[in-house]
């Protein structure tokens, strides 16, 4: 099995994109103008410095009406992973888009200790609440949101209308035979972290795998609400394009999902990598499209 899939799944140090480095801006609010030609006109973008349990998150909110779309990036992906697809979103949607930094990540500050989805959860249902936002999200959650969308939603259910979770970390997936393969693959890559643990990536590595099976024991056993629509969007290639085995249980845990509840929809990105939404933004535009007309 390919050492990137815990990577690519839950701690994306491989393809981490974001500036951990990045000091936090020091005011609350700040504008700038984000380009979205077409006929809904150009949009505005603001950060936002939310505060919770102890640390700042940035928050990028673009202007719009209806539905609220949150776009949440897969694990060591900052906002800036959905910067094309943000004014086509905004474009073709008219709604308002929200993006935001999970901590450690972009703009927001580092908490110590394991990586905890329910830190994570309490993050960002603190983040749309001081926000105004409490009621009518259309989550789109890549990779490792997949976790933060499901607990999220589940405990949440009247703040969640729809979900696109896109090459999304499921719970079928976490079978006991499972997590015992992914955490033997990735071990490797665990102790050469802990040779250098200044640097972000791995200390992002290090605190996502010391929290990681137990998490996702737990994991396992939660369910989606039936009452919240989802579209699940597999790739062909998955986190696992080295092991066919382990390729084919993330495709079946998404047939799974899919089965296990209704109006959940299951498409698979043709010719796709994990990264979908780079690899394939216009069936991801499609789809958030297709939630935010469904939705109203």
């Amino acid at each position: 099995m390919s050492g990137i899939a815990l990577l690519a799944v839950t701690a994306g140090v491989v393809t981490a994109c974001g500036d951990e480095g990045s000091p936090a801006p020091a005011s609350t609010s700040s504008a700038s103008t984000s380009a979205a030609p077409g006929a809904r006109g150009a949009a505005k973008t603001e950060l936002h410095m939310v505060e919770n349990d102890g640390h700042r998150l940035a928050f990028h909110v673009t202007d719009g009406s209806g539905p609220v779309i949150v776009l949440d990036a897969g694990g060591g992906e900052d906002s800036s992973y959905w910067k094309d697809i943000v004014p086509k979103v905004r474009t073709a949607t008219g709604a308002k888009i929200i993006t935001y930094d999970r901590a450690g990540l972009g703009h927001s500050e580092t908490v110590a200790g394991p990586w905890q989805v329910e830190s994570a959860v309490s993050d960002l249902k603190t983040g749309l609440h001081k926000l105004g936002v409490t009621k009518d999200v259309i989550l789109v959650s890549h990779s490792q949101a997949g976790e933060i969308a499901t607990y999220l939603t589940k405990e949440n259910p009247g703040l969640v209308s729809g979900s696109v979770l896109v090459d999304a970390s499921l719970p079928p997936l976490y079978t006991d035979e499972e997590i015992a393969r992914i955490v033997a693959a990735n071990q490797p890559a665990v102790d050469a972290a802990k040779k250098d643990p200044s640097k972000p990536q791995n200390r992002q590595l290090i605190s996502t795998a010391e929290s990681y099976t137990p998490m996702h024991k737990a994991y396992h056993h939660i369910s989606w609400p039936d009452t919240v629509p989802t579209t699940v969007i597999v790739s062909e290639k998955t986190p696992f394009d080295g092991s066919p085995e382990d390729a084919q249980r993330w495709r079946d845990a998404a047939a799974t999902f899919v089965r296990q509840g209704p109006d959940r929809t299951l498409i698979t990105a043709k010719r796709s990598s994990h990264d979908v939404p780079k690899d394939r933004p216009a069936l991801v535009l499609k789809e958030i499209e297709k939630m935010v007309s469904a939705q109203g």
